[in-house]
């Protein structure tokens, strides 16, 4: 069960990767209606990601550095 958090961080920076390389400026040339996502929702979802990144760091960090259980 220890690879689960290594493949969730990878999955994630992966993900993260992927939402940053979208081009939404191209799309605040178009119309809004023709939009197919709000750039503010983009926005967020990435500052999502990017906390569960964080989170899921924080847990491997405390993983290796908690003292062994009794």
């Amino acid at each position: 069960m220890a690879g689960n958090g290594f493949e969730l961080e990878g999955a994630v920076e992966e993900e993260i990767r992927l939402a940053e390389a979208s081009q939404p400026d191209e799309e605040l040339r178009e119309p809004i209606a023709n939009w197919q996502f709000d750039p503010t929702d983009v926005q967020r979802y990435e500052v999502g990601l990017h906390t569960l990144l964080d989170a899921v760091e924080a847990e491997q960090g405390s993983r290796h550095h908690s003292p062994p259980a009794p």
